[in-house]
């Protein structure tokens, strides 16, 4: 069994383009966060912060994964 070379290219290219889609959306979140409500102000840096760890874990268990051919 090899490692998948469409999947580490898919990774490769989403491991460049995370930070930058982290940069804007904080900066977005910067933005807004004065003109919301309190609740949705939580949910909202919630969700980010979620949503972050969840997209740097993925990228870092596919790439090893792949690598190793798990």
């Amino acid at each position: 069994v090899l490692a998948s070379l469409p999947l580490q290219m898919m990774l490769y290219f989403n491991v460049y383009y995370f930070p930058v889609w982290c940069l804007a959306e904080g900066m977005m979140l910067q933005l807004k966060y004065d003109l919301l409500p309190w609740h949705y102000q939580f949910l909202l840096v919630a969700a980010f912060l979620t949503l972050s760890l969840a997209e740097g874990s993925r990228l870092y268990l596919g790439y090893v994964g792949n690598l190793q051919e798990k």
